[in-house]
């Protein structure tokens, strides 16, 4: 962070009163209190739940890590779970746990808790952005800013796999080799689709949000950023689906190809082999057997069978 907007984060509060490895950041300057708590134990959390009054089922969904995101109602508290991307995930993900991490939120109209388990620059960026601003009057707008954030952290997988199509595209269409192509269109397409599905699950919290804050303009910036990455990502996963049907059609084709280049080869050699199979049987009378110009004429007339055969097959355009 630059140091003129640290500066504004003087009064920020590190308490570890209670917890012995967690991290518990007080952000001041707003009408509400928010606490940010990172890495917390399990015994931590359930402090936490002691602390703050915190339904027990909702604690339960912070200690599982492979949570999918979710919007749940409970008397004192509206409890939410959004998933980020995970910039150090593995290369090649083929589950949600591989590809992001988790965020949990409680709040209600007085209180907002953000629990991570590792360390992320979200929940500061937002706090650097908003705390002190008239306009942020409820933790619902907060809440609304971080999931907008957590949304934009998949424009880097997206824009690495649309790079990633780019390339193979063209290495499709100027047949430049590239290797184990189906393999890595693969392994894009399931990155991308596991993009779309959370983009699904996450629509669902979306709209599942207290309809009372749906005209606030924080809800409608937050929405307004959803559907343009939901649609990036449907326009990017069907990309990667036509590039894919593209690279089967095109191998198909030139599987064709060779088949037809060899079924006229055969074709060509078909009467040939007819001939020497007539002249290969060991009959006592054939009478050509006896021609002084038999064998020439046999070698003559399997040429001409050989070149009619040919150009009939290249006015066809088979060859």
């Amino acid at each position: 962070l630059h140091s003129s907007k640290l500066r504004r984060f003087d009064a920020i509060q590190r308490n570890k009163s209670y917890m012995s490895h967690s991290t518990q950041i007080h952000y001041p300057n707003l009408p509400f209190e928010w606490i940010d708590v990172g890495t917390p134990s399990e015994e931590e959390l359930r402090e936490l739940a002691v602390r703050f009054n915190l339904p027990q089922p909702a604690v339960l969904d912070c200690l599982q890590s492979d949570h999918l995101p979710k919007f749940e109602v409970f008397e004192e508290y509206t409890f939410v779970i959004f998933r980020m991307f995970d910039e150090h995930s593995v290369h090649h993900p083929t589950s949600f746990q591989q590809l992001t991490r988790k965020l949990a939120i409680f709040f209600n109209e007085k209180f907002l808790l953000t629990i991570h388990r590792s360390h992320t620059q979200i929940i500061h960026k937002v706090a650097e952005k908003y705390c002190g601003d008239p306009l942020v009057k409820r933790p619902f707008d907060i809440v609304c800013k971080i999931n907008k954030n957590v949304m934009e952290t998949f424009q880097i997988p997206l824009k690495q796999i649309d790079k990633q199509v780019d390339v193979y595209e063209q290495s499709i269409f100027l047949k430049k080799k590239v290797p184990d192509l189906l393999q890595n269109l693969y392994r894009i397409k399931r990155k991308a689709y596991l993009i779309k599905r959370l983009n699904l699950i996450n629509k669902t919290v979306i709209e599942a949000l207290p309809h009372n804050h749906k005209k606030s303009t924080y809800y409608s910036d937050m929405y307004d950023y959803f559907v343009g990455l939901d649609s990036l990502t449907d326009e990017i996963y069907d990309s990667i689906n036509s590039l894919l049907n593209l690279y089967l059609a095109i191998s198909s084709q030139k599987t064709n190809d060779v088949m037809r280049i060899l079924t006229a080869f055969s074709a060509i050699f078909l009467p040939l082999t007819f001939v020497v199979g007539i002249y290969g049987m060991n009959f006592e009378f054939m009478p050509e057997l006896k021609f002084t110009w038999g064998y020439p004429a046999v070698l003559l007339g399997m040429l001409g069978i050989t070149l009619v055969i040919f150009q009939w097959f290249r006015r066809k355009g088979w060859m």
